[in-house]
């Protein structure tokens, strides 16, 4: 889609106005309103265009890390949530077993990114140099999600290009996990998760191909995007039910292939649709199609985000788990809404056709206008951009919080918003 087809966008049907309405009444409750309420509200708006101000939420993240980066000055922690309640970061060790290492720094990236502003570029140097020897991790996949937020936004928005072997060896350790056999990159560590014993691979790892398609166009191996596709292709082959809906954790025989068992580890149960996991596919093969140009992922991003787009309550912020979303009592997870956002923009870009470009440009725009209100911002209220995230209810922690990776995927939207508009 050419950029200038922004500027050209048709109004969205009036069901925008009626998400602002829902907002208003709900909260961030996970029930939608019923019919009678919806039609109430639709007949006393009129159909506009979804607008987001842009320059007024770069400017609040701005704040935000005015307030935040002062406080965090243990280079050996990263802020990690808020709890419920409370207004300053948790921080936790940067320990090669913590995945969330790398989205702080991602954060001081975009952020010099968004803003211009030098000082956030050299903060996000200092939080990104801490943890190089993390290249060398091979315990785990999640080296993806700690390694390119920090050292591959550095490389491509910071100009570090001696960061480049860092994210070469970084990809090989991620691909050292790769079972042919299985045609997946093995997930987390049998030790740490006993309850599976063989090959396991989760939804979330989609993310990690980032690191190794980057790698594969800066230098390294053909192997570490033929390992990325054949990833993708595998997940794409067995981790969604015929809905479209995700599974969060499939074990596989490590000898044969063979699935062994359909798993949940965040979700509500093994057979429900757990909303941040669903996310993770909608990123993961927009992206990989972006990598790719192969049709076929497209047509898969497009129908794995088209259910969970059906999916959504009327202010576009999903429930953290979807099988539950009936219950007003249920949490809501900003998070899935902030890396659904930022993957649709992209999206946006790449379908061919204009009722496709349009669609998906509104709801990233809706999505965002819903997480920059003060339903859902954190600003004048906690540290963090935003608020009412859940990382693990059925593990009994994290919430209704603030994540770290919430505000980073929220200013990776912005960014990529902004990069929209100005070209």
């Amino acid at each position: 889609m050419k950029h200038s087809l922004l500027k050209s966008i048709q109004p969205i049907k009036r069901s925008y106005m009626i998400a602002l309405v829902c907002i208003a009444v709900v909260g961030v409750s996970c029930k939608n309103l019923d019919k009678k309420e919806v039609a109430t509200a639709e007949a006393s708006q009129t159909p506009e265009t979804p607008s987001f101000d842009l320059k007024s939420a770069i400017a609040d993240v701005d704040s935000q890390l005015e307030i935040s980066v002062p406080k965090l000055t243990d280079l050996t922690k990263h802020p990690r949530l808020i709890e419920t309640n409370e207004t300053e970061w948790k921080e936790v060790n940067n320990h090669k077993l913590v995945w969330t290492s790398g989205f702080y720094p991602g954060i001081l990236w975009y952020a010099y990114e968004v803003t211009g502003k030098d000082k956030w570029k050299e903060e996000a140097i200092k939080r990104t140099e801490v943890f190089e020897n993390f290249k060398n991790i091979t315990e785990h996949h999640d080296i993806g999600f700690m390694m390119y937020p920090a050292y591959g936004l550095g490389y491509e928005i910071g100009g570090k290009e001696e960061y480049k072997d860092i994210l070469l060896t970084s990809a090989n350790s991620l691909a050292s996990r790769f079972n042919p056999k299985v045609g997946t990159i093995r997930s987390w560590s049998n030790k740490m998760h006993p309850r599976w014993q063989q090959h396991i691979t989760i939804i979330d790892n989609m993310l990690n191909l980032e690191l190794l398609f980057w790698a594969a166009k800066h230098g390294g191996d053909q192997k570490f995007y033929d390992i990325a596709v054949t990833h993708a292709e595998t997940t794409m082959k067995n981790h969604f039910r015929p809905d479209y809906t995700s599974w969060h954790v499939l074990e596989y025989d490590s000898i044969n292939g063979n699935i062994l068992n359909h798993h949940t580890k965040q979700g509500f149960s093994d057979d429900s649709r757990w909303s941040r996991g669903q996310a993770w596919g909608v990123y993961g093969y927009t992206m990989v199609y972006k990598e790719t140009k192969d049709k076929k992922f497209l047509d898969f991003a497009q129908k794995i985000t088209d259910k969970y787009l059906e999916l959504l309550p009327e202010d576009m912020v999903p429930c953290w788990d979807f099988d539950v979303a009936q219950d007003p009592n249920e949490e809501k997870d900003a998070s899935a809404a902030a890396i659904v956002a930022s993957a649709l923009l992209d999206l946006s870009i790449m379908v061919e056709s204009k009722e496709d470009q349009e669609r998906y440009y509104n709801a990233a725009i809706k999505m965002l206008s819903s997480l920059a209100s003060s339903n859902y911002s954190g600003v004048g209220k906690a540290d963090s951009f935003l608020l009412h995230s859940t990382g693990a209810k059925s593990l009994g922690h994290e919430i209704d919080v603030a994540l770290i990776y919430a505000d980073y995927y929220y200013i990776e939207a912005l960014s990529r918003l902004q990069k929209m508009q100005t070209q």
